[in-house]
């Protein structure tokens, strides 16, 4: 067991590429080094006001970059000596990594580290990073993709360096060409903020996980559509243009595989699915559970919702989960969120998502006005 000076909770933690050394950055903003092979401290440091949130170091081991809550990136050596900061997202950092393939500079035959960075600004930025003897350590905002709608928690490069992928708070995982910024792939099938991503090593598979409870795994192959393109085509089709098979389809999805013959039997399309109601549903299709008629509707609600051409209002909106609100409380920062957001949010860190400043209290207040609010919306949208 390593304990973290300074007793605080530590947010990050990587090994240098030959194992020797264990990167662990804390809450209080300190950044430690510990000798894998002796289990003895190292080196250590800390960066000004912020908490750690992302580490990563360069192929070679020779220097390691940080991110902190307050936005800023360092550039650290094998010493922990500072080489380099930089403000690079105003909200705070929440990812990094660096490709384990530098690019080739042909004009100057140097050759650069790749960087990615990701933020609560929405933002991931591409960056290079420049050792040499003369010129010291230069840190060269290459591109900023601008892909995703709420804050961004997860980057990573693909094996070869030709491929960046990004999971957001806007519950999408974007796939962008390095080179050019272009964006390869969409995939939507997340139901909630997709937490972390990761490129297999050696074969093109790509891991993502959410705070929906699962982890997919994609197949990339970039001779063809991507499975996730499938989808993400599939979602735009307008439900009341669905077929009996595509209703089916969705049951199966939604874990109500049980009712599609129930369906297909009453040719329940698309038209048909958007107009049930708790009547219709035990009336016509005869579902007698309470419990199963509630899940089967609140499905339903769920679909009319994202297939709504009005939008939601930005104040009924969770600034986390850009969900629509359920329990929306009041945190002490003077914002709403979404209760079961914000209490994830502060098991973890004491700043406010929406000012990144520390909140002198952890207390949650129920926003009853809000709440209202919501209710009397939704009611307005199903009539």
């Amino acid at each position: 067991v390593l304990p973290q000076p300074g007793a605080s909770p530590v947010r990050v933690c990587r090994f240098s590429p030959e194992a020797a050394y264990l990167l662990a950055g804390a809450a209080d903003g300190s950044v430690v080094l510990w000798n894998v092979q002796s289990l003895k401290l190292y080196r250590s440091g800390k960066v000004k006001g912020g908490s750690l949130m992302a580490c990563a170091f360069s192929p070679n081991g020779n220097f390691f970059v940080t991110g902190s809550s307050s936005g800023d990136l360092t550039i650290w050596d094998d010493k922990m000596r500072c080489l380099y900061n930089e403000k690079a997202h105003d909200l705070g950092v929440t990812c990094c990594d660096i490709s384990s393939h530098p690019v080739s500079d042909s004009e100057n035959g140097f050759k650069y580290f790749q960087m990615a960075s990701c933020g609560q600004d929405n933002q991931i930025k591409l960056w290079l990073i420049l050792f040499a003897d003369f010129l010291g350590v230069q840190l060269k905002h290459k591109c900023t993709l601008n892909g995703h709608s709420a804050p961004v928690l997860a980057c990573a490069f693909s094996c070869d360096g030709q491929m960046i992928v990004s999971g957001s708070v806007d519950k999408c995982v974007i796939i962008y060409e390095t080179s050019t910024g272009n964006t390869l792939h969409t995939l939507s099938q997340h139901t909630r903020y997709v937490t972390t991503c990761a490129f297999a090593p050696h074969s093109p598979l790509l891991a993502t996980g959410s705070m929906d409870k699962t982890v997919h795994i994609w197949q990339l192959d970039l001779s063809q559509p991507c499975a996730g393109d499938a989808v993400e085509k599939e979602s735009k089709m307008a439900v009341e243009n669905w077929s009996e098979d595509d209703v089916s389809d969705w049951l199966c999805t939604q874990d109500l595989a049980d009712f599609v013959g129930l369906f297909k039997i009453n040719n329940i399309d698309g038209k048909e699915l958007l107009n049930l109601t708790k009547e219709s549903l035990a009336n016509e299709l005869k579902i007698e559970s309470l419990g199963l008629r509630s899940k089967v509707l609140q499905k339903i609600e769920e679909l009319r919702m994202t297939t709504s051409p009005v939008a939601v209002p930005d104040e009924f909106l969770c600034p986390i989960t850009r969900e629509l609100m359920k329990d929306p409380v009041i945190a002490t920062d003077g914002y709403s969120y979404e209760r079961e957001a914000m209490e994830n949010w502060i098991c973890s860190r004491r700043s406010s998502p929406m000012t990144n400043l520390p909140l002198h209290s952890l207390m949650l207040t129920p926003n009853r006005t809000l709440k209202m609010a919501i209710s009397r919306w939704l009611e307005t949208q199903q009539k």
